[in-house]
């Protein structure tokens, strides 16, 4: 539709323009009009040919247009309408599973609504059941109260004290079976690694005693020793606080006195003395500040001989020298040091078997007994000053506790507490570890069987064991199980009060009863 139009005006415009030179021409003369004319009316004529053919091919274009436009018109409708039938498939196929789901749920409906007035029924059921029980179970408890004269709760109590005493009888039954079983196992794995640790450590044991002995060339050196008016004597006492002691001894001169290393200095010196053969005041006071030079660096030797000896490192200096004193200081007869050494080792032994700190368990047990070098210059017994003594140097709260505690004097809070106080029974327990007179022997058996018996019920005692266990027989008509167990701790806890021993002392109390009868 658009091409006729510029055509048409472009028709237009070109008669326009036609007029206006032919308006221009008339202008310009007439001279030239006639032959204008011609000329005009002859591009006019063919002005409207081309025009009209124009015309002509935008009407064939107008129409070759319209049948395309058509045709995609049509194809477009067709595919709109197949487009249509497929939505309207699609909808038809949702609308019948619509349908389906709905008919299912109108029957489920119809389910409920049928299960629903069957379980209103049973709930009828149920409630008249209900009452009826309830009932019951009124007659029957106001039968119950009025054959055993208790009321409800009177009876749910009673019911509860029996449930209670059973259990707890029960209960008590089971704890013991399982305790019994911890101590047999226990014991046998305790005696295990204690005999396995002893056949491993092995140590020799010498017996000291409170005096020294000097053996003198001559008898002649004893009044060189003595002095003019015993002035030699008196200076050797005053400057090593021991006490000389020359009688009728041949050949002899007796160092008596309670330090070990003032005792060891003494004699040092009164050899060497005898040895140089200058005795005299001044001589002596030179002589003993030498040997006590030479005893310092010899107790340090000692204790770090000891420390490398059980591989116990970075022990302070101060600690050391401590160690090495006890070199000079026995306890029953036996070397405080050695016994530290020993009781070391076991500890390792016992650790390791254990699955405990070796290296904690070994120091602890080489300086349980470090305060024993203090114990004659300082208040306060031995593994409290060396608790006091280690925590003051650094060394560990679990090093510290095994120290302070190996004696019960606080409270064990590790294994190796345990381990320590145990290797110490041990290596003080050992045969030949400790030396005793038989007379001091045999008091302190004696003094067990009197402890034993002082107790009400006690019926005989006899000390076993070379004193490591008292056995006390008692009445069973006057004392019963509990009591007997009471018997054996407090039998015990007098023995720790009044007697003084090495060790350990097991009290094991028997209660027994006998029926005896004779068949005729």
């Amino acid at each position: 539709m658009s091409l006729p139009l510029a055509l048409l005006g472009m028709v237009a415009a070109f008669v326009i323009g036609v007029g206006a030179a032919i308006l221009l021409g008339k202008l310009r003369g007439k001279s030239i009009l006639g032959t204008a004319t011609l000329e005009a009316a002859q591009k006019l004529s063919d002005a409207e040919r081309e025009a009209a053919a124009m015309i002509r091919d935008a009407k064939t274009d107008i129409k070759e247009m319209e049948v395309d436009l058509k045709r995609q018109m049509e194809k477009e409708a067709k595919e709109s309408r197949k487009e249509i039938s497929k939505v309207e498939e699609r909808v038809a196929q949702k609308e019948k599973g619509l349908d389906k789901r709905a008919e299912t749920l109108d029957k489920t409906a119809l389910d409920l609504a049928t299960q629903e007035r069957d379980l209103v029924k049973k709930e009828k059921i149920l409630d008249k059941e209900r009452e009826e029980v309830a009932l019951l179970k009124r007659e029957q408890i106001s039968k119950l109260e009025s054959i055993s004269g208790l009321t409800q709760e009177q009876a749910r109590k009673e019911i509860y004290t029996q449930l209670e005493n059973e259990v707890k009888r029960d209960s008590a039954l089971e704890l013991k079976r399982v305790e019994d079983e911890l101590k047999e196992e226990a014991d046998k794995r305790a005696k295990w690694i204690i005999s396995e640790a002893i056949q491993r450590c092995a140590s020799d044991h010498v017996a000291e005693t409170t005096v020294s002995v000097v053996s003198l060339p001559n008898d002649e050196m004893k009044g060189r020793i003595i002095g003019r008016e015993g002035r030699n004597i008196r200076a050797l006492e005053n400057a090593t606080g021991i006490s000389c002691i020359i009688d009728d001894t041949p050949e002899a001169v007796i160092l008596s006195g309670f330090d070990p290393i003032r005792r060891q200095v003494a004699r040092i010196t009164l050899e060497r003395l005898i040895e140089d053969g200058r005795i005299h005041p001044a001589r002596i006071e030179e002589m003993v500040e030498k040997v006590n030079e030479e005893m310092a660096r010899l107790i340090k030797e000692r204790g770090e001989a000891a420390a490398l000896e059980v591989d116990v490192h970075g022990v302070h200096p101060e600690m050391i020298r401590l160690m090495g004193r006890l070199s000079f200081r026995t306890s029953y007869g036996q070397n405080v040091l050695r016994h530290s050494i020993e009781v070391s080792h076991l500890c390792g032994l016992m650790a390791a078997e254990l699955g405990v700190n070796v290296q904690e368990a070994k120091r602890a047990g080489f300086l349980h007994d470090m305060g024993k070098a203090l114990t004659h210059e300082v208040e306060g017994t031995h593994a409290v000053l060396g608790h006091d003594i280690a925590k003051r140097h650094g060394e560990s709260q679990v090093v510290c506790n095994a120290i302070g505690a190996h004696h019960n004097e606080m409270p064990q809070e590790t294994i190796i507490a345990v381990l320590v106080q145990a290797a110490d029974a041990m290596s003080a327990s050992r045969p030949g570890a400790r030396s005793e007179q038989v007379s001091n022997y045999i008091k302190r058996l004696e003094q067990l069987e009197e402890i034993a018996m002082s107790f009400p019920g006690v019926e005989s005692s006899f000390a076993i064991q070379a004193g490591r266990e008292v056995r006390v027989v008692v009445e069973p008509t006057r004392v019963n199980d509990g009591e007997a167990q009471m018997l054996a701790r407090d039998i015990a806890k007098k023995i720790e009060t009044e007697m003084t021993y090495p060790g350990q002392i097991r009290v094991t109390v028997v209660r027994e009863t006998r029926a005896v009868e004779l068949a005729k």
